[in-house]
């Protein structure tokens, strides 16, 4: 098609190739924002929902958790909770990333998004 355009050939390949990889990156975003993990503390007294962009989506709390003396434990426990959620978010978001990078062909250890 592009045969006596030189490099314009390549260059008409690139520009598909990127335009797919948005496509695929525009898409990963959307599938993170609907994939959930649930961060625990307390061996599972408080859990927090979130999706894979980090974004808290619930928490429920174990009513036995609640005894006025308590208070800085079971805040100690909800904030565990989030950051454990929140840190589940980013592997899963990561793992993701590098699952489409390896779909795409790129070498390993190349993050994405750039």
């Amino acid at each position: 098609m592009f045969k006596g355009l030189g490099g314009l050939g390549d260059m008409a390949k690139m520009m598909k190739s990127a335009q797919e990889m948005q496509g695929k990156m525009a898409q990963m975003q959307d599938d993170l924002a609907n994939m959930s993990v649930i961060g625990e503390s307390g061996a599972g007294l408080v859990k927090a929902t979130a999706t894979a962009k980090g974004e808290l989506k619930a928490l429920d709390i174990d009513p036995s958790i609640f005894d006025p003396n308590e208070k800085e434990v079971v805040e100690d426990l909800i904030l565990a909770a989030i950051k454990d959620a929140q840190q589940k978010a980013s592997e899963k978001s990561q793992s993701e990333m590098k699952k489409l990078a390896e779909e795409m062909g790129l070498p390993p250890g190349m993050d994405l998004p750039f």
